[in-house]
This record gives C-alpha cells, structure tokens and sequence, in this order.
C-alpha cells in the first residue's frame, strides 16, 4: 500500500507542475485559432445555450490530453519498476485511453484549430459512435483472449460464464460509459469528482485482491486526476474536452472488467447510469412520442435549469456517488 501512495502522491505532483503552463498555452491556441460564429451553436437546445452560455468560448478544452499522457507514461513506468515488464492488463489498459483518447482528439483537434463553420464544430456523432464501436472491439477482444476473462460475477447466482457473448457485453459497456463521462461533462468538476471517488473504491478493491496491476495504473490515475481537479471545479479554469471524457469513461469500464466486478461497476459508477439514462429517455420520446420527459436533459442540467447554483448539484452528485461507490464496494468485497 505504501507503494501505492507514494504513486498518488508523485502523479499529483507531476501533473501539479506541468497543468499550468498547459494552460496557458491552451489559452494562446485558444485566442490564436479560435474564431466564434454566431452559427456555432445547436438551435434546437436553447434552453443548453442559455445554462452554458459563455462556458465554451470563455474556457479551453484540452486538459484531458496532458492528464491522459501523464497517466500512460507513469503507469507504464510504474509497472516496469514493480514487475520489471509491462503486463497485459497494463498494455489494455493504457490502450484503451489512447484509442479512446485519439476518437476525442480528433474532435478537439477541429473544435480548438478549425474555425466554426454552420451549426456544428467537431466530428459528426455517428462517426464517433463507430469509431467508439470499433475500438471498444478491439478491447474486448484482449480482453478475452489475452487476458481469458469471460466471465461475470452475480450476487447470489454466482460465476455465469459468458463465453463468446463476453464480447458485445464488453463493447456495450465500454462504449455507455465513454459516452456517458461524456455527457456527464457538463458542470465544472462534476464528471472529474464523480471519477475520482470511484477509482478510490477500485483502488481498494484492487489492493484487497491483491491485483498490483490494476491497482499502479488507477493510483497513477488517481494523483493526476485530484490535481487536474484543482483547476476544474466551479469556476473551472480548464475542461478536459473529448480527448479526456471519451478515454475516462471507457477505461473506468475496463477497470471494472478487469477487477471482474462489471455489475459492481454499475453500482459504484451509479452516477454516470442515472446521468446517460436521463438522456436515453428523454432522446427516445422525442423521437416515438415526439415530446420530452423534461424541460432539458441529462438530469444534472435539469437540476441548474430549475433553479440549482451549479456548485450545490456538483457537491450533492458527489455524495451520491460517494454512497454508491461504497455500496458497490460493499458488494463487491461480499462476494470477493
């Protein structure tokens, strides 16, 4: 465990040092590249626009990129000087955020550098669900042949052993929570506190199974993520941008595979189920009832858009998800 803190501890610094002039050259690109339309904005979320308003063109987006590269390199390092080699859980595990961090890259890369053009900004969302399909495949697969799981564990059913239909569980999982970190980026420090408070439950998990593996890469993440944390919460000075949610979100569900406590995962990560579940409902009855279940979602935004300071609803958040890691937890431990 000392080892495991000491990780925290230097990630954090780490990343401590290097985010600000990060920052600030975020800030050059930002004032050298950008240029606003008035065109920019989606006209059919007013109600978005208006909550957000200012948010997008007054803050840069990127922050995801150094954190992620912070991350990679320290758990790599990390993993050689404890194990003396780099084992498979780590090579999937840092594949996973810069496969996933590449799809979101690529859409910051055109939102910070390419002026608005129309009434959208970054790559079309089809194309980014295919890209997110196809690598989150390519991740299930070393996950069932290179690493053999292929299989989950139910409270009270026990082992059920999935077999070939491991993988589109996998796929489906990896992509629903990349998608929804992504959509749970919208209040400053919400999506970062929220992942935060559920890698420290992992990390126990990890250190009671005594998976090292596991265990260095989410320490690493964890010390980054607290000083990335920082400069995020309300008013932020940096949001992470795609590069960031996309690859947090579909690593924290290939924690949760490799930890074998995928349910556990939809328990700790209770938070971002409820948040892309909002969503999923109010998309589905716009499109067959052609009405909506609320005013606005995810549901984070339905609570700013009634009336909540967006420092209240970040802090509130994180206690549910504080509670749901720890119940998750529980569970977990139950049947370890």
């Amino acid at each position: 465990m000392i080892e495991l803190l000491g990780l925290i501890l230097l990630s954090f610094f780490v990343t401590s040092f290097l985010l600000v002039p990060f920052i600030d050259l975020l800030f050059y690109l930002k004032r050298k590249y950008r240029k606003i339309s008035p065109d920019h904005l989606d006209t059919s979320t007013p109600i978005h626009n208006k909550l957000q308003a200012g948010k997008d063109i007054d803050t840069p987006v990127g922050g995801g990129i150094l954190v992620l590269v912070i991350v990679v390199v320290l758990s790599l390092a990390a993993s050689f000087l404890f194990r003396q080699k780099i084992t498979g859980e780590i090579i999937i595990l840092v594949s996973t955020m810069l496969l996933f961090g590449f799809i979101g890259f690529l859409d910051d890369f055109r939102k910070v550098f390419i002026s608005f053009s129309g009434k959208y900004a970054g790559i079309r969302g089809r194309y980014l669900l295919i890209l997110q399909i196809f690598f989150a495949t390519i991740i299930a697969f070393l996950l069932y042949f290179g690493v053999g799981l292929n299989n989950i564990f139910v409270p009270i059913a026990g082992n059920l052993i999935l077999g070939w239909w491991y993988i589109p569980l996998a796929v489906f999982a990896i992509v629903s929570f990349a998608n929804a970190y992504n959509i749970s980026d919208g209040l400053d420090g919400l999506s970062s506190g929220l992942l935060t408070i559920c890698l420290f439950a992992f990390l126990v998990l990890a250190h009671s199974v005594l998976d090292l593996d596991v265990a260095i890469f989410v320490g690493v993440w964890i010390g980054a993520l607290i000083a990335y944390l920082y400069f995020n919460v309300y008013p932020a000075r940096i949001y992470l941008g795609d590069a960031g949610a996309f690859a947090f979100g579909a690593t924290l569900a290939v924690v949760g595979f490799l930890s074998g406590k995928i349910l556990g995962l939809a328990v700790i990560g209770g938070v971002y189920v409820i948040i892309i579940s909002s969503s999923l409902i109010q998309i589905f009855s716009k499109k067959v009832f052609k009405r909506k279940v609320f005013p606005i979602a995810p549901i984070h935004m339905y609570f700013k858009y009634i009336g909540w300071e967006e420092p209240k609803i970040v802090v509130r958040f994180w206690l549910a998800g504080a509670m749901l890691a720890i119940f998750g937890l529980w569970l977990a431990l139950l049947s370890k």
